[in-house]
């Protein structure tokens, strides 16, 4: 097998890399690009398998990403995506090093963060592009010898001959120039001492392993430049998560304060609904579900995930692997509610047992629905409630892709928005605006407590003109009544 050289090195005019493109690393961020993008790395920071990279002295943030380097081989400009692999030469391992205390120096460019001599190292196998299928591939990272990357390219947001065609839209790239593809989740910190390995494999083929020993530099970053700068922010996106980096859970910023919580589950569906139209809205509630627990009362922040009626071949790229689906049931959070889009649809189902088990152990208030649901009396058996349109037996992709998640939906005849506030009881399912939520809680809380009085008053035998709605003689009694009730 050929191995990378510094020949290979010199020949390379441009190292691109692009910045999301694996499924799991965009969950990881909490984003997921519509398009690909880019940023240039200098070929001054290319290295060889076995080279040590230093990390600058004063920085704390050495980011690792091991990624799949595709190496251009005869010239590409305006290419479709149909001919786009035929201009790859290569296929190697690289290692996207970058030092995340001077990210902020460039606003995006990642120069200086990521520019650093010896900050790309690549190799050492050369797979011949010409006998790969580039869809499916495999990447694995090791750090200190722990496997913490393993991926591959099935499921990519951008497949590579979209990028080569993309790029070679405006650019015509040469032969010799590098292209970094992404890397998957897993990818995070390393420090002096640390040996980094990246392998690439294509069956029984395999670049073998990449390594880089990571080194302490010794001389201080010039007082006339961008200083290192750490912080807690920065530490989470190096490390990928505020657990990995050993940082504190951020404090709860949500609108649904325990005590709003609290208020909004003292009430009456029924109650919150007429307060709404008292607002003008009418049209805040799913209509049409049943659920599995009709008598618990249920509140909590709404996550979307919407679905589209499928086509074949947008299938192939959004329904299988990470796909929207597993995305929002693998984060929803503890008291949210996912709430999907599935159009009505009856004819296929939107949840199975298996994803509904994970958003329950997740902590999932409730999953709500205006499809189908698959394996239903196991479902239906679990404590967190469905509330669903039908049961039935088919997977997914009969009639639906999953498409996008954390977006404004349309479930059971009304809009739903990430960030709403649910309440399911009895009588139906609501959705609250969250700016409107405190003072209809305290405004339902009062109505209800002038329900009960009128309620004691028809049990006594009055009748109900002038009672309800209270006149001005009956108000006047129910105040007298409401000043001599107990209050919290």
């Amino acid at each position: 097998m050929e191995q990378v050289d510094e020949g290979i090195l010199a020949a390379a005019r441009k190292v691109i890399a692009v910045h999301i493109n694996y499924p799991s690393r965009a969950a990881q961020r909490g984003r997921t690009p519509e398009q690909p993008s880019y940023f240039l790395k200098p070929s001054s920071s290319l290295a060889l398998s076995g080279s040590a990279v230093e990390r600058p002295a004063g920085c704390e943030l050495l980011g690792f990403e091991g990624e799949i380097a595709l190496i251009i081989g005869t010239p590409a400009r305006r290419v479709s995506p149909g001919e786009a692999w035929s201009h790859v030469g290569w296929v190697t391992a690289g290692n996207d090093l970058g030092v995340y205390d001077l990210r902020y120096a460039d606003k995006g460019s990642n120069l200086r963060s990521k520019g650093g001599d010896g900050f790309t190292p690549v190799g050492p196998g050369l797979l011949p592009a010409n006998s790969l299928d580039p869809a499916a591939l495999t990447l694995r990272t090791w750090h200190n010898g722990t496997l913490v990357q393993d991926d591959t390219t099935a499921d990519l947001l951008f497949p590579f001959s979209r990028l080569i065609a993309d790029l070679s839209q405006l650019l015509t790239l040469e032969p010799g120039d590098i292209i970094l593809t992404g890397t998957p989740a897993g990818a995070s910190v390393a420090v002096p001492g640390d040996v980094l390995e990246v392998e690439v494999g294509a069956g029984a083929l395999s670049t073998g392993r990449l390594t880089t020993r990571v080194s302490e530099g010794t001389t201080p970053l010039a007082g006339f430049g961008a200083r290192p700068r750490a912080d807690d922010a920065q530490r989470e996106e190096a490390y990928g998560s505020r657990e990995a980096a050993g940082l504190p859970a951020p404090e709860p910023t949500t609108v649904l304060t325990p005590d709003l919580k609290a208020k909004l589950e003292s009430v009456a569906t029924a109650t919150l609904s007429s307060q709404l139209r008292k607002r003008g809205l009418d049209n805040v509630s799913i209509d049409g579900l049943t659920s599995t627990q009709p008598g618990r009362r249920v509140v909590g922040l709404a996550r979307t995930l919407r679905y589209v009626p499928n086509r074949e071949d947008l299938f192939k790229a959004h329904g299988g692997g990470y796909n929207a689906q597993k995305r929002a049931i693998d984060t929803v959070n503890e008291g949210e509610i996912l709430v999907m889009e599935a159009r009505g649809e009856k004819g296929t189902g939107t949840i199975g047992d298996i994803l509904a088990l994970r958003a329950e152990v997740r902590g999932a208030a409730a999953i709500i629905t205006d499809g189908g649901v698959r394996d239903f009396a196991t479902v239906a058996a679990m404590d967190m409630p469905t509330y669903y349109a039908n049961p039935h037996p088919a997977v997914l992709g009969r009639r639906h892709i999953p498409w996008d998640t954390d977006v404004t939906i349309a479930c059971g005849g009304t809009t739903v928005q990430p960030g709403d506030i649910i309440v399911a009881d009895a009588d139906g399912i609501l959705v609250i605006p969250p700016a409107l939520a405190a003072e209809l809680a305290e405004d339902a809380i009062a109505q209800e407590r002038e329900e009960t009085f009128i309620a004691r008053m028809v049990a006594e035998g009055h009748g109900v003109d002038g009672l309800y709605p209270l006149n001005a003689t009956w108000r006047a009694r129910y105040e007298e009544w409401e000043a001599g009730q107990p209050h919290d």
